[in-house]
Parts: structure tokens; C-alpha cells; sequence
């Protein structure tokens, strides 16, 4: 028997969550036939069969997690050369064991994954209808204990069951809790005054253009920073990472080299990362390697923020909802449309004056006639 196991998705993905099986045992597949749809952190991937065969067995069901190494589906027949991901033989009695357990339908998945709990624990839990995979075991080596599961139980109860982060949204809360571990983060705030914009004006665009120019003024702000080298690294290039509100949570694409592009071609870039993100079809490639990242919240809601940065990035700028407001000029006061903006810094790479300098060449960028 020969193994097809998950590849290496590149971009230092480690795992990948089952979508939707194409083949089920018994099937004939051919060379690049779709064998299988995973959900990594950064799109929907299409698995091809990397050989011509007989399908054994399918390991694992939607919604399972598998990690880089890990096989998805068994090929009958001898096993010859390897090809592709395909790889050796398993024929150990404990791998032969190993293997039954990830056929579609077994209740556990051998690995690091499986919760520590006693055969009578987990008895209690099947009566009870709880997740272990759902609870941290407060017992020894984090064992679960009948106490932990009874807890579980009734919180079920008193609020329906919880549901796993999955995807995108998982990703994003792994990534949101190690930046609050690992940034000393700091928000300045500021509003600059966009009346003599004219009418139908893109938003977007002029921000881009804004930080492009100000991160050629105070480049500390376009950087990577290494907390375990302690280094710091100033990039020239301007990528910037675009955050996009999905029904499925937040996605970052790159918009690369903002700052020698021409504003056709940003906006086209724009549009089509923004319709790959939707389809669920965009590279991972072209969700890594931001140097800074722009948050246009306010075509929302909301007027000022505390913006995450996310590392090795040290810097996120925040723009807000435009307003009218009443404002001194020459001829006495007048409404003009005022654009919030939010700048949050790694304070541990960036001084308060960079930063402050970074968020005024934006708004004097911004505060331009086109």
C-alpha cells in the first residue's frame, strides 16, 4: 500500500482542515484528478491524485485538522517507486493500528491532537455528549479529569455547545493572541481635514499613496523586527498588507510596491486581490510578506481605534469613518469632512517622535489637492 500524505503548502503553513472529499474508497483516480479540498489559513486548496489508482481508504472527515506529513488516503496495490507526496510503505503493527483510526468514521485521530483522558473519562464523556477535543484538562500533563467534563456538560446545558474556530478565524485569533504576547503596542491619533476633496474621490487609493510617501519620510515604520534576535530590519519596498472584512473573518492581502506603482494599476491590484479573497482562490503567496498594513475600518463604522499590529510587522495605520465638523476658517467656522486616523507602533523598535512624524507626513499627504 502507498500513502498520499499532506503536502508542504508553502508560505510555512503546518496544517490544513478538511473541506470536502472528491474520491471516497473504491474509486479510480487519475494523475491531477481533484482528490481532496483543504481550508488553510489563506485560501481553499484543490489536492490532485499524484498518481493513477485505486483508492483504499480516505483518513479523516470534513472539519478535521491535518498537519503537514499527515496521510489523507491510501492507494491499493504493491507499492512501487514514489511519486509526488505519495510516500512508503507503513507495515508495523502499531502504524497498521494507526492507520485504522484515521479512516473516515473512526471517533479518534492518533497524535498530539488527542485530548489525555482515561478510558472511564471518556466513557463519561460519550454519555454526557461532550467534545474532549473541546476541553483543557486540569489534571496532571493536562490530563482531563470527570471534574473538567462534568463542567463542560453543564455549560452545554446552560448555553449550547461551543463551536471550534475554524479557518481563517482561527488563524486570526492565534495571530491576535501572539501579538498581544509579543507587541508593546501604542495608538496615536489624529484628524486630518479632507474637504477640498473632490467628489467620488478614491479613499482608498489616497491612503495608499499617503503611506507609501510617508514611509519614504520615516522608513523606521516600514520594517521587520526579530524579538528573538532582537534585530530589526528596515525594508525599502513598500508591500502593503490591505485588510478586507469577510463573512468568513478578516483576510490581509499584499498589495506589492505601492510606492512605484501608478494609481491604475494599484486600483486594478486592489480589485482583483479583494475578488480573489472572496472567492476564496487567492495564493498564499499573496497573503504573506506585508511590511505594513493599512486598516480602512470606517467605510464601517467607527472613528478612532487601537489597530493591531501584527509581527514581524511594526506598524498598522487605521482610518476611520468620515465626518463633517465644524472648523475655524478665514470667513468664521464652516462644516468641512474630517478622515480619522489611528497609527499603532511596535514601541519597542519605534519611537513616539517616528511615529508621530510617520502620521504627519500622511495627513500632509492626504491634506494635497490630487
Amino acid at each position: 500500500m502507498k500513502y498520499f500524505k499532506l503536502p508542504d503548502l508553502g508560505e510555512g503553513l503546518q496544517e490544513a482542515e478538511i473541506v470536502e472529499w472528491h474520491v471516497q474508497a473504491g474509486d479510480q483516480v487519475h494523475t491531477g484528478d481533484t482528490i481532496v479540498s483543504v481550508e488553510t489559513a489563506k485560501a481553499i486548496v484543490d489536492l490532485p491524485a499524484p498518481q493513477d489508482g485505486v483508492i483504499a481508504a480516505c483518513f479523516g472527515n470534513a472539519g478535521d485538522l491535518v498537519h503537514i506529513g499527515e496521510p489523507l488516503l491510501e492507494f491499493e496495490g504493491a507499492a512501487s517507486e514514489d511519486t509526488g507526496t505519495v510516500v512508503g510503505h507503513m507495515t508495523s503493527a502499531a502504524e497498521a493500528s494507526e492507520r485504522e483510526q484515521f479512516v473516515i468514521g473512526s471517533p479518534h485521530r492518533p497524535g498530539p491532537s488527542v485530548p489525555l483522558a482515561t478510558p472511564a473519562i471518556r466513557a463519561l464523556a460519550r454519555r454526557l455528549q461532550v467534545d474532549l477535543n473541546q476541553i483543557t484538562g486540569t489534571g496532571n500533563h493536562h490530563m482531563i479529569t470527570a471534574d473538567d467534563v462534568e463542567r463542560a456538560a453543564r455549560l452545554t446545558q446552560d448555553l449550547g455547545a461551543a463551536e471550534p474556530l475554524k479557518g481563517v478565524r482561527r488563524s486570526m485569533a492565534r495571530n491576535m493572541a501572539k501579538a498581544h504576547a509579543e507587541v508593546v503596542r501604542v495608538t496615536i491619533q489624529d484628524a486630518v481635514d479632507i474637504e477640498h476633496w473632490a467628489p467620488g474621490e478614491d479613499i482608498t487609493l489616497r491612503l495608499v499613496r499617503a503611506m507609501a510617501n510617508a514611509c519614504q519620510a520615516e522608513p523606521q515604520l516600514n520594517a521587520w523586527y526579530d524579538s528573538g534576535s532582537e534585530s530589526l530590519r528596515l525594508i525599502e519596498k513598500v508591500d502593503l498588507g490591505i485588510a478586507v472584512d469577510t463573512p468568513e473573518g478578516l483576510f490581509v492581502p499584499v498589495l506589492r510596491d505601492v510606492a512605484g506603482r501608478d494609481p491604475g494599476d494599484l486600483r486594478a491590484g486592489l480589485n482583483q486581490l479583494r475578488q480573489d479573497v472572496k472567492a476564496r482562490t487567492i495564493p498564499p503567496a499573496e497573503m504573506t510578506g506585508a511590511t505594513i498594513t493599512l486598516s480602512n475600518y470606517g467605510t464601517i463604522a467607527g472613528r478612532y481605534g487601537n489597530p493591531v499590529v501584527v509581527p514581524p510587522m511594526v506598524a498598522i495605520l487605521g482610518a476611520g469613518k468620515i465626518h463633517p465638523q465644524v472648523v475655524a476658517t478665514e470667513d468664521g467656522f464652516a462644516s468641512h469632512r474630517q478622515l480619522p486616523l489611528s497609527l499603532s507602533f511596535d514601541h519597542r523598535v519605534v519611537t513616539g517622535g517616528e511615529a508621530a512624524r510617520f502620521l504627519a507626513a500622511v495627513m500632509r499627504d492626504l491634506a494635497m489637492s490630487d
